[in-house]
């Protein structure tokens, strides 16, 4: 299995590392990554929410909801036209919960290697950032599920490749993902079982790049991208070069959610699942995921600490 020009991505254990943005000047053509904020969906206050906040929980700035988010790649999180406002899904989420908990919304935008010395250490409240629910994450971390975990196979839209469901599918074929990702990990995985049963090798390929990304598959020098699929259903929606033949739960064989994160006993998850469960039944937690082309991730509803993704080796 060949491997090369791997990315040294601070991403560990991140599904929600994808590789790299497709940049305002094609997503604001169809999509609205203006720094006008002031049209985001609100929320009214929710008491329920309100009252299952700890008494002695505090806020980071009285009166505020302080999220930590990292701008990684449109619709989930990307800088808006004014390159340092803070749009997508996971903004308009965080909107959406600072509403229901009476509060007004401080996004701080963070590299993903910093949110959990962030939220362990009381700098943020929370972090809303594509983050999986893991069993190793829930020993210093509460989380609050909103979004499915999900990765999708992505080719040129002229390939012949059509479906890809499981590991025999991509045998021999020249696969783009990213680095110290659970995408890397599942294909690492699919590699190894094709090559037990002794059908071809995969060719792992990794990029720091996504004009380079995109030119591999393009090029014909890679055959398959497997990512993130909201970041990649998202560009194939606005550049129409490629197509998605497969998803697959980013924790395969497992299902995986996608979380808000709290500090560990900070008592503010339950207030959270509250507040999402409430977005779902009215109806403006679908709008959100609607407007941003993540229908397909949604959740029937939030759950406080579920089961998450068990520590490598068990």
């Amino acid at each position: 299995m060949a491997v090369f020009g791997i990315a040294k991505l601070l991403l560990a254990g991140a599904v929600a590392a994808s590789t790299f943005g497709i940049g305002p000047a094609w997503t604001e053509e169809k999509f609205d990554l203006s720094p006008d904020t002031s049209n985001r969906l609100r929320a009214d206050k929710n008491e329920a929410a309100i009252k299952a906040i700890a008494p002695d929980f505090k806020f980071v700035s009285p009166g505020k909801f302080t999220v930590a988010i990292n701008p990684w790649d449109p619709p989930i999180a990307t800088y808006a036209t004014d390159s340092k406002t803070v749009v997508g899904a996971d903004p308009d989420i965080a909107s959406l919960l600072a509403d229901s908990l009476g509060l007004e919304l401080e996004v701080v935008a963070v590299a993903w290697a910093d949110w959990p010395l962030g939220v362990s250490s009381g700098k943020y409240d929370a972090v809303i950032s594509n983050v999986t629910v893991t069993e190793e994450r829930k020993e210093n971390f509460d989380f609050s599920t909103y979004r499915k975990d999900v990765l999708g196979f992505f080719v040129k839209a002229d390939s012949p490749i059509t479906s890809i469901k499981e590991p025999k599918d991509v045998a021999g074929l020249k696969v783009i993902t990213g680095a110290g990702t659970n995408q890397e990990k599942i294909i690492l995985e699919w590699d190894r079982q094709n090559v037990a049963a002794g059908l071809k090798p995969i060719e792992v390929q990794y990029y720091d790049d996504r004009a380079a990304s995109d030119l591999a598959l393009q090029s014909g020098r890679a055959d398959v991208e497997f990512n993130p699929n909201a970041t990649r259903a998202y560009a194939a929606s606005i550049k129409n070069d490629t197509k998605v033949v497969g998803i697959v739960s980013g924790g395969w064989p497992l299902t995986a959610e996608i979380a808000v994160t709290t500090r560990k006993g900070a008592g503010l998850a339950d207030a959270i699942t509250i507040a999402i469960n409430d977005l779902i039944k009215n109806g403006k937690y679908s709008e959100v995921l609607k407007r941003w082309s993540v229908t397909d991730e949604a959740v029937d509803a939030s759950q406080t600490n579920p089961p998450g993704l068990p520590k490598s080796g068990s």
